[in-house]
């Protein structure tokens, strides 16, 4: 969690106004150095007049509704993850699931 909210600030100057465990954790191998690699996927909300603010490694950004941003993705699993993203918090919060999903700072 800690690393999500440093990545978010550091990469597009965004701090959430809530963050979610989105209850999954995707695996890949990385053949580079023989390990499997664990990355849990969490969603965060940003106020609607939040300024973007792009770290040197980008040069721009967009927001995008999620059919938009899921064709755009190369990983089949982030694809994933925007979908659970959208059924799990496309409302604004958790909804039934708010309890266990919200990640209380």
């Amino acid at each position: 969690m800690d690393t999500a909210l440093r990545e978010l600030r550091e990469e597009a100057g965004l701090v959430p106004e809530r963050l979610y465990n989105l209850s999954r954790v995707e695996s890949f191998y990385r053949h580079s150095t023989n390990e499997v690699v664990l990355v849990p996927a969490f969603a965060a909300c940003v106020s609607r007049d939040a300024e973007v603010r792009l770290c040197p490694e980008h040069d721009a950004h967009e927001w995008l509704p999620p059919g938009a941003a899921r064709e755009r993705m190369s990983w089949p699993r982030i694809r994933r993850e925007i979908t659970d993203a959208v059924r799990l918090v496309g409302r604004g919060d958790g909804g039934t699931l708010e309890d266990v999903l919200k990640i209380r700072p």
